[in-house]
């Protein structure tokens, strides 16, 4: 009898853009299946290879893993034409796109969720959360509200057709009919990819297949436990991994946290360590933070040790990966945020009361020397060694891997 699968997770514990694409694609050779759990294409995974350079928005990060099935679970939404268009992209590289799966729980982004997406940013004014405005919300509200269209319902046109005319509005650019014409013809291409999901995952579990399950986003954009309001519309934490693939908790085995070696946040909301300052702008520019999918500047500052603290209880991390770290190259001192003075921990969290946050930085020595060939953590210059030990301090977890560089093989093991 074959010994039973597992399933790894690899979650990001900030605001998001840590790098989770680079580090899934490493771990990903030692994985038969890469799932992605959660979220849309509004979040973007980019992954450097040599001369390779890729920029996903849909399909998991293992797609340079030529043996690796790539699964897109039940807890996502997808939009018809964007999925379409990553695959015709990756086929035009030489990947193999048959290996790529969807389930058929997983729910539809339709047009007229993107222009409801807009609409409602537009509507909020000053009050503006920083959606990507690609309609991931509407979409999971229309999955919470039982009215949602899966992947599964896509393979009869006429159930397609009456849900659709129920759904859109009468505000709507597109009417039912176009909508309809537009996705039959996409899904078409899209059908021979959608499997039961449930079946899928658990039949390669049970002949002991190896999973390693992917994130999107990151813990503090969680829609439960996160900067609420200043969310996403899903659960990002490591107990997504089982709601999204539809696995129980005793089938994960290990959950792998990335976190930057400084912070950034996309959009509005609570951020304690933010730079308004030099050195804020010295971390954008020197660590390209524009986002993937919007192009637009993230807000950059120290690394938050009380809030990565909280990421690392609220997933159970096993172990963290720190990317980046070349980033800090120059910088005379670095800073790491330790309290937030007399407020207790999760007070960040709450949106109401993050202009009374006072973070207490503590400040350690930069460095100098180029690290970006350095492949062992003993061999980092004793500041930047010093540094990783204070950032592992406030994790409480081991730390697996530094990334030096954005190339893939640029990692301090």
């Amino acid at each position: 009898m074959a010994q039973r699968g597992f399933a790894d997770v690899i979650v990001g514990i900030q605001w998001g853009d840590e790098g989770k694409g680079r580090i899934v694609d490493l771990y990903a050779a030692q994985y038969d299946i890469v799932a992605r759990f959660g979220g849309g294409d509004n979040a973007g995974h980019s992954i450097i290879a040599g001369d390779t350079k890729l920029a996903l928005r849909i399909v998991p990060s293992g797609v340079l893993n030529p043996n690796a099935d790539l699964f897109i679970g039940s807890g996502t939404v997808v939009s018809l034409s964007g999925l379409v268009a990553e695959m015709d992209t990756l086929r035009s590289i030489g990947v193999d796109t048959a290996r790529i799966k969807i389930s058929d729980r997983a729910h539809v982004v339709f047009p007229y969720h993107a222009e409801r997406d807009r609409r409602a940013e537009a509507a909020r004014g000053d009050a503006a959360i920083g959606t990507t405005g690609r309609g991931i919300g509407p979409a999971y509200i229309d999955r919470v509200a039982r009215v949602g269209i899966t992947f599964g319902d896509l393979a009869d046109p006429v159930l397609l057709r009456e849900k659709l005319s129920l759904n859109v509005g009468p505000g709507e650019s597109e009417g039912a009919e176009e909508i309809a014409a537009s996705a039959t013809e996409f899904s078409r291409r899209v059908a021979p990819h959608v499997v039961d999901g449930v079946r899928y995952i658990h039949e390669a579990l049970e002949s002991g297949k190896r999973v390693l399950a992917e994130g999107a986003q990151g813990s503090l954009l969680d829609v439960g436990f996160g900067t609420y309001p200043f969310v996403t519309s899903s659960h990002t934490i490591a107990g997504a991994a089982c709601t999204g693939l539809g696995i129980g908790p005793t089938a994960v085995r290990n959950v792998i946290g990335v976190a930057k070696a400084y912070a950034t946040r996309v959009g509005a909301g609570p951020f304690p360590s933010e730079l308004h300052d030099a050195d804020g702008e010295r971390l954008r520019k020197n660590g390209g933070e524009y986002g993937t999918v919007t192009g637009r500047p993230r807000r950059c500052g120290w690394f938050d040790g009380v809030a990565a603290r909280y990421a690392v209880r609220l997933n159970g991390l096993s172990s963290a990966v720190l990317t980046k770290l070349d980033v800090l190259t120059g910088f005379p001192r670095v800073g790491i945020v330790t309290s937030y003075g007399r407020s207790q921990s999760t007070v960040a969290f709450a949106a109401a009361a993050s202009d009374r946050l006072e973070p207490v930085l503590e400040y350690l020595p930069g460095w100098t020397e180029d690290i970006t060939s350095v492949r062992r953590v003993r061999d980092l210059p004793r500041n930047a060694q010093a540094y990783v030990d204070a950032l592992c301090l406030h994790l409480g977890v081991p730390v697996d891997l530094v990334s030096v560089g954005p190339e893939r093989s640029q990692l301090a093991r």
